[in-house]
């Protein structure tokens, strides 16, 4: 399968450097690329990429609000979203999350891990599992205080549905939940969907910022 990018960054090394790397691989390929967010959705609509590498700081539009417009749009429930980003731990990657992000990459990262990392994605998992990605989801939400609706909007689980949850949220794979739990990882995959649908969350990003904001896990457990 041939897994279709789009490159949103306002800095025309920047996206030449990620073009290239790409055009080494057989199986990804850019189809646009776009200087600051307003274009980078009209990109999007355009093409229906698999993947939008996009970059947080942008003039205008910028990554977090581009990203929040395709996340919107229900024509475009297929693109998935990874946010580009110079800083290890940064307070808009926390809200790139919030709005639809499939997670995020530093712009240095080595051309093997970009490939497996936009292969990942494009497949419909999240970049979820390094510990820097949840670093920055524990610090973000550290700071601000659980929602005063958390607990009604949690109600609508089951306590099976919150016990995965809480594990998702803890960085474990369906494997490990399954392990954990004592369950298949077919059976903790379907519980993780069940919660997606039942809080309106996109993907698995989606669902530990919604475990952090609603307090059912907090920063610094486990």
């Amino acid at each position: 399968m041939t897994v279709r990018v789009v490159l949103a960054d306002d800095q025309t090394i920047v996206r030449a450097g990620f073009r290239a790397l790409l055009d080494l691989t057989d199986d990804l390929v850019v189809v646009a690329e776009a200087a600051d967010g307003e274009r980078a959705v009209e990109a999007v609509r355009t093409t229906r990429p698999d993947v939008v590498l996009m970059d947080i700081r942008m003039p205008g539009v910028d990554g977090i609000e581009a990203t929040r417009r395709i996340a919107a749009d229900r024509t475009l429930d297929g693109v998935r979203v990874v946010m580009l980003t110079t800083y290890q731990v940064d307070a808009y990657v926390f809200e790139a999350l919030r709005h639809g992000a499939a997670g995020f990459l530093l712009k240095d990262i080595e051309p093997e891990d970009l490939r497996a990392a936009i292969r990942t994605v494009a497949a419909g998992q999240s970049l979820l599992a390094p510990a820097v990605t949840r670093s920055v989801v524990e610090e973000f939400a550290r700071l601000k205080a659980p929602e005063a609706a958390g607990a009604e909007r949690l109600a609508a689980l089951t306590d099976r549905e919150r016990e995965v949850m809480a594990l998702v949220a803890a960085g474990l794979s369906n494997e490990e939940v399954g392990k954990e739990l004592i369950m298949s990882p077919l059976t903790a995959k379907t519980h993780v969907s069940r919660a997606m649908t039942k809080l309106g969350a996109r993907d698995r990003a989606q669902l530990v910022v919604l475990a952090y904001e609603t307090g059912l896990v907090r920063a610094g457990e486990r």
